[in-house]
C-alpha cells in the first residue's frame, strides 16, 4: 500500500508562489509514475504536472507550463511542485497521485492518492 500526503498549499495573492509537497511511502518513485492533479469547485479533476516512473522530463499541462515546475528528491521520497506567477484561475485543491500508468495525463489511471491540499490565490 501507497501512502501519499500533501502539504504547502495556502492563500496567495495573484502573482505570488507556493511550492507543494507530497510524500510518499516505500519506493514510490521507483515503481510508480507521480503526478500533480487539481479540482476547482463545479469543475473536474484536471491533470497538472507528471512523471513517468522511469523518470525523465515532467511532463505539464499547457495551463501551467513555464509557471510550474515538478521535481522530485529520491532520498526524502517526495515530490514537489513549485509554484510561480500564480493566477486565481490556479484555485483548487491540489492533489498527488501515484500509478502504474501509461497514461500520465489520466487520473482514473491512477491507483493512490492524497487527501489533497488547498490552494486559494486572490486577485
Amino acid at each position: 500500500q501507497v501512502q501519499l500526503v500533501e502539504s504547502g498549499g495556502g492563500l496567495v495573492q495573484a502573482g505570488g508562489s507556493l511550492r507543494l509537497s507530497c510524500a510518499g511511502s516505500g519506493r514510490t518513485f521507483s515503481t510508480y509514475a507521480m503526478a500533480w492533479f487539481r479540482q476547482a469547485p463545479g469543475k473536474e479533476r484536471e491533470f497538472v504536472a507528471a512523471l513517468s516512473w522511469g523518470g525523465g522530463n515532467p511532463w505539464y499541462a499547457n495551463s501551467v507550463k513555464g509557471r510550474f515546475t515538478l521535481s522530485r528528491d529520491s532520498a526524502k521520497s517526495t515530490m514537489y511542485l513549485q509554484m510561480n506567477s500564480l493566477e486565481p484561475e490556479d484555485t483548487a485543491v491540489y492533489y498527488c497521485a501515484a500509478g502504474r500508468v501509461y497514461r500520465l495525463g489520466v487520473s482514473s489511471d491512477y491507483t493512490f492518492w492524497g487527501q489533497g491540499t488547498q490552494v486559494t490565490v486572490s486577485s
